[in-house]
């Protein structure tokens, strides 16, 4: 026996019904539940699509759908991050890679010419201007998603990518307490390395917010049909 589509719908509003937020993880539950109603009509002719979903469910146990989605979600969310990483991965390899040390190399030109006093201000200052440009599309990302009909596990990873505040004190120890950072600053090597992990840290927000979403819509569309109905 193949579901019908109104026996799918109702299977996504029982998943919701028992806390299931995620569109994704209510799609993976739906198939299993669909293939386990689908065995118990085919052991037991009589039983209606309602009993066999009451049998199926009761598998779950007194907890229902909470350890399955936990498993599920821990096996989606390392599914998801090997998707991230290998985003990330992209920007370390030919060509892009050449555009992280040319950049690296221009920030420690700039910070060579500059006074210390002065230059010790630069890389709190570029991290800070990074940041505000991240939180600009997080609130964009965000309006965005509550627009949504659908909750999706993908979408909220994404929004919880990164702990923007912990950047956010890095910046902020830098430019309330420059001379943290102006010993290396006296040293070719020092402004090399200080130069390259701000330039580093611009590349890893570059691909968090402007890369990740718009691959992540991609993948969602091409995964859930639904996805571009919304």
């Amino acid at each position: 026996m193949n579901l019908s589509q109104d026996q799918i719908q109702e299977l996504y509003k029982f998943t919701r019904k028992h806390f299931v937020e995620h569109f994704d993880l209510q799609t993976e539950l739906m198939d299993h539940l669909a293939n386990g109603i689908e065995q118990q009509i085919a052991r037991q002719p009589k039983l209606t699509f309602k009993e066999a979903l009451d049998l199926e469910f009761k598998k779950f146990g007194v907890f229902g759908f909470h350890d399955v989605v936990k498993e599920k979600t821990k096996a989606m969310e390392k599914r998801y991050w090997k998707i991230f990483l290998g985003f990330y991965k992209e920007y370390f390899k030919p060509p892009k890679v050449l555009i992280l040390f040319a950049a690296t190399i221009l920030l420690f030109l700039v910070l060579g010419v500059l006074p210390v006093e002065t230059s010790k201000y630069i890389p709190g200052l570029a991290i800070m201007l990074v940041l505000v440009l991240f939180l600009i599309n997080v609130f964009r990302n965000k309006r965005k998603q509550r627009s949504k009909t659908r909750k999706w596990l993908l979408e909220d990873m994404i929004a919880a990518n990164g702990n923007i505040f912990m950047y956010l004190n890095f910046a902020l120890q830098i430019l309330l307490f420059p001379n943290l950072i102006k010993w290396p600053l006296v040293s070719s090597l020092g402004m090399f390395m200080v130069s390259f992990v701000v330039v580093l840290i611009g590349v890893l927000f570059h691909v968090m917010v402007n890369i990740i979403p718009k691959k992540t819509e991609e993948l969602l569309a091409e995964t859930y049909p639904e996805y571009k109905m919304e």
